[in-house]
């Protein structure tokens, strides 16, 4: 299980959507990247997250520009613990 802090930010491409992501530490994206299998689509490798009262499973996605993973941050999970695009958050993820 990796535990960091990580900036919320919206995704420039769906800024409209406000499609909200955090993007993970170098060091955990390489670790994951070494031990874990992508799945098909995009890289994908799929987690269990944890952000403040809520939990989820989802997939992080490889990002070309920053070479690290990404994590997507549902509306929903932004509602329950009170953050938006510029907080900083505890995040949890543990590779499935």
């Amino acid at each position: 299980m990796f535990v960091f802090d990580a900036e919320l930010w919206i995704w420039d491409a769906r800024r409209t959507d406000t499609w909200t992501f955090v993007t993970l530490p170098e060091d955990v994206s390489d670790q994951i990247r070494d031990i874990a299998t992508p799945g098909a689509g995009f890289g994908a490798v799929k987690v269990r997250v944890g952000v403040g009262m809520s939990n989820w499973s989802t997939s992080v996605f490889p990002d070309k520009q920053s070479g690290c993973y990404v994590l997507p941050i549902k509306a929903a999970v932004r509602k329950k613990n009170d953050v938006e695009p510029g907080d900083v958050v505890e995040v949890t993820v543990e590779l499935v």
